[in-house]
């Protein structure tokens, strides 16, 4: 049976433990750049042994519409690949492994965040009920999401190509691999779902058609750097960011054997609520993730199964000896560099400064204290 501290292949990257960060976004990038600052946040979780098997960075924006929050990074320009190389060097210098996440947060976004103040883009002019992140005056403020445009299927080759320069770009940054953000009620999920996608063209109705987008997408990025360095971020019953749909499974089975032939690296499934309740669930029944991971299988899927929210080391492993090869850490790897060599031992763990999480200096961010 696998343990959590075994090494484990995804594609191109040979780990040397199925311990992943999670992405998490702390709002610690001015400009959209990378920083000395996160250059050493994620050095401190890098080293396998005692941090993490892989890092998955904070969701980072493939385009400047495509940017959500404040103080978010970005991949578009050359001055961002040049700013991310001081982190995948940090991270390397350790042993480490990192991917970039690629992020089009769709209506999750602020008119003030948006190019020329336009109003955010999403498959249908439906606004989400949710907030985003904006800094007044340096400290975060949550406000109302602002309501949204439909973008005219003439866009969406252009945002796909976003999709595949941000993935060039990343690798250029130094990166291992990226994988590409389709949960969480952002952009990808949006197309995904009933409750946000109500277009009457190729890309709405069916559930073929509103898988359609997530398709074209990842083909683009599979075409441009391969499959066995990139994976995919999904949540199939999540109701972040105002993310509904009534007949999950049908639409998530559909979207894994439309992966299996990729190639990826990895599919990471976020479990429940994000950052919420293991056993939430949309439609008329739980939801069967079992069924999702063999249904991936059948279809030939050889990449990584990655877990995702609420684990711990009991119910990793369990996960693990069930058929998951990958287990990914959120909000624990915040106040725990060391969350590997805690988890080993049985703690003890640090507890988390949520008033930090969101923008901020080196508090909270780089002073949490590692075992010894």
């Amino acid at each position: 049976m696998s343990t959590l501290f075994e090494p484990v292949t995804a594609g191109a990257l040979r780990l040397s433990t199925r311990i992943v960060m999670a992405p998490l976004t702390r709002n610690r990038a001015p400009g959209a750049l990378a920083n000395a600052h996160m250059a050493a946040y994620y050095r401190q979780r890098a080293n396998p042994t005692t941090g993490a098997g892989l890092i998955v960075t904070e969701a980072t924006a493939i385009s400047h519409q495509g940017q959500g929050y404040a103080d978010v990074p970005g991949i578009w320009s050359a001055e961002q690949v040049a700013a991310w190389k001081q982190v995948t060097d940090a991270v390397h210098a350790e042993g480490g492994q990192i991917v970039m996440q690629l992020w089009h947060v769709g209506r999750i976004s602020h008119t003030s965040l948006q190019p020329g103040g336009a109003a955010p883009v999403a498959p249908s002019a439906i606004a989400a009920k949710a907030k985003t992140v904006l800094l007044i005056e340096g400290k975060a403020q949550f406000v109302e999401t602002s309501p949204p445009r439909a973008l005219d299927a003439s866009e969406l080759p252009g945002i796909v190509a976003d999709y595949r320069r941000a993935a060039a770009n990343a690798i250029a940054a130094g990166f291992d691999g990226v994988e590409v953000h389709a949960a969480n009620g952002y952009l990808i999920d949006q197309f995904l779902r009933r409750g946000s996608n109500q277009r009457n063209d190729a890309y709405g109705g069916s559930i073929e058609n509103r898988a359609r987008f997530l398709q074209e997408v990842m083909q683009a990025v599979v075409a441009e750097i391969g499959g066995d360095r990139t994976g995919i971020r999904i949540s199939p019953v999540t109701p972040a960011n105002d993310a509904s749909d009534d007949a999950p499974q049908p639409l998530f089975t559909h979207v894994v054997k439309a992966l299996a032939p990729l190639g990826l690296a990895f599919v990471h499934v976020i479990e429940g609520s994000t950052g919420g309740p293991r056993d939430h669930q949309q439609g008329p029944a739980p939801f069967d993730y079992a069924a999702l991971r063999q249904a991936y299988r059948d279809a030939g899927g050889q990449g990584a199964w990655m877990v995702n929210n609420g684990y711990d080391l009991p119910l990793a492993n369990q996960a693990l000896a069930e058929g998951a090869d990958l287990v990914a850490f959120g909000r624990p790897f915040i106040a725990n560099p060391d969350l590997g060599a805690r988890l080993r031992q049985g703690g003890p763990f640090n507890t988390l400064d949520r008033a930090t999480l969101y923008g901020g200096g080196e508090a909270g961010y780089l002073d949490y204290p590692t075992l010894g």
